[in-house]
């Protein structure tokens, strides 16, 4: 990342773009992904409107802040969002400020945290339909985190209970995300029909990803952040507590339900796959961009079903960097494989294979 967390924000817009630019990089490979093959402006577009949703994730997530706390603060990040509230950024900073790491220590994403005054400032930057189309999805993802934290709050972690409220977290995590690239999309003239299907279909999208990541990443969020997603219920059919979710003696059990949780997510692939073919191509947004993450988990699925076991380990399930790189530069090649086509080859098989016996 450059060096401008000393300037004041605002005092250089074009620095401060650059510092969100940088900060992408650095908190989320995916996203980071998708921003770099986005033209202008829907390049900058997501990235300040996922940095906006990243400070709360990132709040949400954090283990040493109590629930009670937790939740106040992203109220006061809320507040701060809303264009008629009294409450600014700066309020949300300094409440957040005793619970920031030591600034050696800080992650990305609290570095992310801790410039929240640069982040909005360089939002606020933006011309009024953008802010109009980030700004209520982001509050919903704000919101619905806040609920959880609330409703979780004797658990010292988030545990979900069942498959309704596992779908309720998704859609507050990601469905609103799926919103806010909609809403970016649709501005301006756009066919009522195809309008339609993508607000059908957004939401379905987000849930997608965000299940792929919640049954990749069951050791992690339990070890990191004390969060058990896979439902209590479905537990509990395998004789298996949450709090012991990952002792490698309840291993086959919960397999079991780290698969079923792969299954629920399959049932969104066609929706999320109709929801790119109806993406326009306009204001800079490109099929690549969305089309990576989709086929990437596809891919993670593939591997999940293969291998649930790993998702409860500190081995976990990835998409080899090979893979990536394969698929990104299939997304790239406009004309030569179908979504589908490459959905179909994927799910069967690492893509980088099926491209090197195609050379």
């Amino acid at each position: 990342m450059t060096g401008h967390e000393s300037r004041p924000p605002g005092v250089d817009p074009e620095a401060d773009f650059e510092w969100c630019h940088d900060a992408v990089q650095g908190v989320s490979r995916t996203f980071a992904l998708t921003i770099d093959v986005l033209d202008e402006p829907m390049a900058t577009h997501i990235c300040l409107g996922y940095l906006l949703c990243r400070v709360a994730d990132t709040v949400e997530d954090a283990g040493h802040i109590p629930p009670e706390p937790q939740a106040a603060l992203l109220r006061t990040y809320d507040a701060a969002l809303d264009p008629t509230s009294g409450t600014d950024i700066d309020a949300f900073r300094a409440e957040v400020d005793e619970w920031l790491p030591p600034e050696a220590e800080r992650s990305t994403d609290w570095v992310v945290v801790a410039e929240a005054p640069r982040v909005v400032s360089t939002f606020e930057q933006l011309a009024p339909d953008v802010r109009e189309a980030i700004v209520p999805p982001v509050r919903e993802l704000i919101d619905g985190m806040a609920m959880f934290v609330e409703r979780h709050a004797d658990s010292g972690g988030l545990r979900i209970d069942s498959r309704a409220e596992l779908e309720e977290y998704c859609y507050y995590a990601a469905g609103t995300v799926g919103t806010l690239i909609t809403n970016l999309l649709t501005r301006g003239d756009l066919a009522a029909d195809r309008r339609q299907q993508l607000y059908d279909t957004a939401v379905e999208f987000g849930l997608l990803l965000q299940l792929v990541n919640i049954s990749k990443d069951v050791y992690d969020d339990y070890t990191e952040e004390n969060n058990v997603y896979l439902p209590a219920d479905w537990l509990e059919a395998e004789g298996i507590e949450q709090q012991n979710v990952v002792d490698p003696d309840n291993r086959e059990g919960a397999a079991e339900v780290v698969s079923r949780t792969v299954s629920h997510a399959h049932s969104f692939l066609d929706d999320a796959e109709g929801y790119l073919k109806a993406m326009p191509t306009r204001n800079g947004n490109t099929l690549a961009a969305w089309g990576v993450p989709f086929l990437l988990a596809v891919g993670t699925l593939r591997e999940l079903t293969a291998r649930p076991e790993d998702a409860l380990t500190e081995r976990g399930v990835k998409i080899s960097r090979q893979e990536v790189f394969a698929v990104m530069n299939a997304m790239s090649e406009e004309g030569t494989e179908s979504l589908s086509e490459l959905r179909e080859s994927i799910s069967r098989q690492p893509y980088h294979r099926v491209a090197s016996k195609a050379d």
